[in-house]
């Protein structure tokens, strides 16, 4: 199941540029597109916020 953003997201950017996929886009807080993640896990990792749930 693909990983999401909640609304911790404090947009800093820190997960857009580890995702292997690409999957993820900006905006006011950051989206994950469901259908390219491979449910890595790496953006939860590397998250300061712990913004990056598991949906």
């Amino acid at each position: 199941m693909a990983y999401q953003i909640t609304d911790r997201c404090v947009a800093c950017g820190t997960c857009i540029d580890e995702c292997p996929m690409g999957a993820i886009s900006e905006g006011d807080i950051y989206k994950i597109d469901a259908d390219a993640c491979v449910s890595c896990g790496t953006c939860a990792s590397v998250c300061p916020n712990s913004a990056i749930d598991e949906g």
